[in-house]
């Protein structure tokens, strides 16, 4: 069987006191017009500890400096070709993050953001979410239901696994 070579990411959970999550607007340029709602975060670098790519790409995209290691919530695979250039998929460890409400603006400047596809940044409520009909994606995309979960029933034992 042929190796999958899959990018690894982290991604965080950013929650507020009032349970809304930060989520960045990609624009993803094939296909045309694509844009996807995900959450901060990116790939873990050679020789990089997940935590620190972690801490690394929230100070990069929203500004937000992690006083402690946060707990590991949800864990997803996805084995797609096509889904992250150059990759046959991608492995996504998401941490949560409870914070104060902020007006995310990190380190890179608004063009370092669009060259990694990241135009915007806004507070979703999980109502919102799963009322969302718009064309727009969200990453995973039931976005809503293990959100819903995390916040109603706390930290999970084990990480979550996810679908696309």
């Amino acid at each position: 069987m042929p190796s999958v070579n899959l990018r690894h990411s982290v991604r965080a959970i950013i929650l507020d006191e009032d349970d809304r999550i930060l989520l960045c607007r990609f624009e993803i340029p094939e296909p045309a017009g694509t844009v996807v709602w995900a959450t901060p975060g990116g790939g873990i670098e050679q020789d990089e500890t997940p935590l620190a790519a972690l801490r690394r790409e929230l100070c990069e995209e929203v500004g937000l400096i992690l006083e402690a290691d946060p707990p590991h919530v949800w864990h997803q695979e996805v084995v797609a070709p096509g889904h992250a250039a150059g990759y046959d998929g991608v492995v996504n460890d998401y941490f949560l993050v409870r914070t104060a409400w902020f007006e995310p603006r990190g380190a890179l400047s608004d063009d370092e953001l669009a060259a990694e596809n990241i135009h915007g940044l806004e507070w979703w409520c999980a109502k919102d979410i799963s009322g969302f009909d718009g064309s727009d994606l969200f990453s995973p995309r039931d976005l809503a239901t293990p959100l819903t979960a995390l916040i109603t029933s706390g930290i999970p034992a084990r990480p979550v696994p996810l679908g696309l």
